[in-house]
């Protein structure tokens, strides 16, 4: 199998502080592939090494099987990085900017596939414009446009939304998607949790430089998580034999933790049961957000 990317045993050391720690993972090609992290995890110098801007103390990238080290120039042809900066050229416009970006693969004639990008990210009233001149959130366009000039296989969001407007947000993720079912490997990176959780086939967390979460964004619902069962009953206390994690109580309302949603008719069996009515119901299905923070804990 030849994975989009594949990092094994990779760590990178700068002086003292290690900043990655012997990880392992592999993105399979036409993937939606999540890179969680608090910040400091090492997912930018993740990305980095995988982008061939910083060297590996120890260990392989492989991009499309490429060597990032080794087969550099194949390696870099093949991916498509949005960075986390901003950073651009002051003296170009944004057609002159995508066009020079093509200049450095070696394209010519690249002006229909410059339109279609423009059109997507909605850059078309700004085409023309010095770069100077755009907001934070049209820079970011421009950055994510210049990943995309030269049609990698595989494409790596560092961040891609941070700042930007909603309207942007939901055109961006509108094109990423496309891309992504006309066989684009995607990586993204994220402190928008929600995006990871409706976006990625399958998520992998850092934390400390360790990878210590790696498997389908079910299976880590399912895993890490449960449902979240609010209640405001006719009386101020529960039950006795109720088999639920307990989260709060507040009078007569009261949050509890079930496994699943068969432990859910457990709990309003047992209320049935008891003869206790409920005034209020609420559930509250597993959320990305608690897993990241029960995983972090963990580790």
């Amino acid at each position: 199998m030849t994975f989009a990317i594949e990092a094994l045993n990779v760590e990178k050391r700068y002086g003292a502080l290690q900043a990655l720690a012997g990880v392992s993972l592999g993105v399979a090609e036409g993937e939606f592939f999540g890179l969680l992290g608090p910040n400091g995890a090492g997912k930018t110098t993740l990305i980095s090494i995988i982008a061939g801007l910083t060297r590996a103390s120890a260990g392989t990238v492989r991009v499309m099987g490429a060597d990032v080290i080794k087969d550099y120039r194949r390696a870099r042809r093949l991916l498509g990085v949005v960075p986390q900066e901003l950073v651009f050229d002051p003296f170009f416009t944004v057609r002159e900017t995508l066009r020079i970006q093509s200049g450095y693969f070696g394209l010519r004639n690249n002006n229909a596939w410059i339109d279609e990008v423009i059109d997507h990210l909605d850059l078309g009233a700004k085409a023309d414009a010095n770069m100077r001149t755009l907001s934070g959130g049209m820079k970011r366009r421009v950055l994510v446009a210049q990943a995309l000039v030269h049609r990698p296989p595989v494409i790596v969001l560092d961040e891609p939304t941070a700042g930007v407007d909603v309207e942007l947000r939901q055109g961006l993720w509108q094109f990423i998607r496309r891309l992504n079912r006309d066989g684009h490997t995607i990586v993204l990176t994220t402190h928008y949790l929600e995006e990871a959780e409706e976006l990625c086939d399958r998520i992998a967390m850092l934390k400390g430089g360790k990878l210590v979460a790696l498997d389908s964004t079910r299976n880590l619902l399912e895993t890490f998580s449960g449902l979240v069962l609010r209640l405001r009953l006719d009386r101020e206390a529960l039950p006795e034999g109720l088999e639920a994690e307990l989260l709060c109580a507040e009078g007569a309302r009261f949050a509890l933790r079930l496994r699943d949603y068969a432990a859910l008719e457990q709990v309003l069996h047992r209320l049935r049961e008891t003869g206790v009515k409920i005034w209020e119901l609420e559930l509250e299905p597993p959320d990305l957000e608690e897993v990241f923070l029960r995983v972090m804990e963990k580790h």
